[in-house]
């Protein structure tokens, strides 16, 4: 979840490659997965599609017990809003989700108003509450 992400685990990125376009895309799943190399296009083992992924620095270490590297990887699964707009996630995102627009070398990035699905409900409103809009 990118909630569990720690900025210190995305301490050695260097660059975010996109796979393709993301102005279209609201939100991206992100996650850390553990990858044999600190560059290059990961190998994809999800259903659906990846969009991205992470670039490591020469510093970045690998982990003693597995020789992996922690690497984010952007992916969209096939029920996401992208591909069904009035699917489950019409309005929300899953848990893992950012907008793109938010996500840098090292920067885990965030939810927004629109990787949410639309404007903030009354109750925010009321409460003062926004989300940061891109």
């Amino acid at each position: 979840m990118s909630a569990l992400i720690e900025p210190q685990q995305l301490s050695d990125e260097t660059e975010t490659v996109w796979l393709e376009d993301i102005e279209p895309l609201d939100y991206v799943r992100q996650s850390l997965d553990r990858l044999a190399t600190r560059r290059g296009k990961p190998a994809y083992h999800r259903d659906g599609r990846m969009v991205g992924y992470a670039v490591l620095g020469p510093g970045a270490r690998a982990s003693p017990a597995s020789g992996t590297f922690l690497r984010r990887v952007f992916w969209l699964l096939p029920h996401d809003r992208d591909g069904r707009p009035d699917g489950l996630y019409s309005c929300g995102a899953p848990s893992e989700a950012v907008d793109p627009r938010t996500i840098a070398p090292r920067t885990k990035g965030y939810k927004t108003q629109r990787s949410e699905g639309g404007p903030e409900s009354d109750a925010m409103r009321e409460l003062g509450i926004t989300l940061p809009r891109t």
